[in-house]
């Protein structure tokens, strides 16, 4: 096999791996905990939490696979690349969403447990300001999820 179909190759599986996984935990899995375990919304949380979390570490790994990949590949050409430009996009909700938006949610939580007498956020008076940080997750997911299925109609440009 020749390098540049080994590249090609690689990049195929990131983009199912990375895509993938962020319909399959997002729209699949995380839906399901909170269905399979409605008595204990904070378990099924904190399950959500660390697949988000792992999903964010892949994407990290994956989208910068990608983009180191499509520079080689097509050196400056590559800024004038549609392709190029969403994985970035993707690449950046990513890391917003990783060292940004979960970060807060969790000081959300955390800042809840220590001042309520209840662990679970959404019986807090910190309950409005984790809604609106989960809703600009979720929208921010959302865009990620939907530029995903725009890679993968376009992967073959990789």
């Amino acid at each position: 096999m020749s390098a540049v179909r080994l590249t090609q190759l690689v990049s195929a599986w990131a983009v199912a791996l990375w895509v993938g996984g962020l319909w399959a935990v997002g729209y699949l899995v995380a839906p399901l905990l909170f269905h399979a375990l409605p008595d204990d919304r904070l378990l099924a949380g904190l399950l959500a939490g660390k697949m988000f979390a792992a999903m964010g570490m892949v994407g990290m790994v994956c989208g910068g696979w990608l983009l180191v990949n499509r520079l080689q590949v097509a050196g400056g050409q590559a800024f004038k690349q549609a392709v190029f430009w969403m994985v970035l996009l993707m690449w950046l909700l990513t890391l917003a969403q990783y060292f940004g938006i979960q970060p807060l949610l969790a000081e959300i939580k955390a800042e809840a447990a220590l001042q309520a007498a209840s662990k679970d956020v959404m019986e807090s008076l910190f309950r409005d300001r984790f809604a609106t940080w989960h809703g600009v997750s979720s929208v921010v997911y959302l865009i990620e999820s939907l530029l995903g299925l725009v890679l993968i109609a376009k992967s073959r440009q990789l």
